[in-house]
């Protein structure tokens, strides 16, 4: 497979991307994790099936000493006894927020009360930035056939 384009990324004014990467940036330190983050970014690029993410995230989260276990058990996460409370409720937004087309309510208030009951507002602001930034990236990727391992 080739890359449709150049990353859209690179294409476009600078700031465009600055501004993302920025918004990215500002998540960590506000209450949630960093393997929580890493996570949640692996759980929305299954999802969305975002090869050069699921790699890029793969890495960092390696980095910052996610054991095989819980990475590979990431997609059963419901099933696997190596979450925690907190990044299972996390990881249950993630998917809702990223699956907002398959449902009439997609993300219902017991989702939002079961997350809001472990992190507070501005950890919850830092969740769903993360989410909807992993779900920007992954759809400008996919579509632009962005492939794993290329920077």
């Amino acid at each position: 497979m080739e890359p449709r384009m150049t990353n859209p990324a690179y294409l476009l004014d600078p700031s465009g991307i600055k501004g993302i990467q920025a918004l990215a940036a500002s998540v960590h330190g506000q209450g949630v994790p960093d393997a929580t983050l890493e996570l949640v970014h692996l759980r929305v690029s299954q999802i969305n099936g975002c090869s050069w993410c699921l790699q890029y995230g793969m890495e960092n989260a390696k980095k910052a000493g996610e054991s095989d276990e819980r990475l590979i058990s990431i997609a059963g996460w419901r099933d696997a006894p190596y979450f925690t409370d907190d990044e299972r409720a996390a990881l249950l937004l993630a998917e809702h927020m990223t699956r907002i087309a398959d449902s009439l309510d997609p993300v219902p208030d017991a989702v939002w009360d079961e997350v809001a009951d472990r992190y507070d507002e501005k950890a919850l602001a830092a969740l769903v930035a993360w989410i909807a930034t992993t779900n920007l990236f992954n759809r400008i990727n996919v579509t632009t056939r962005q492939l794993a391992g290329t920077r």
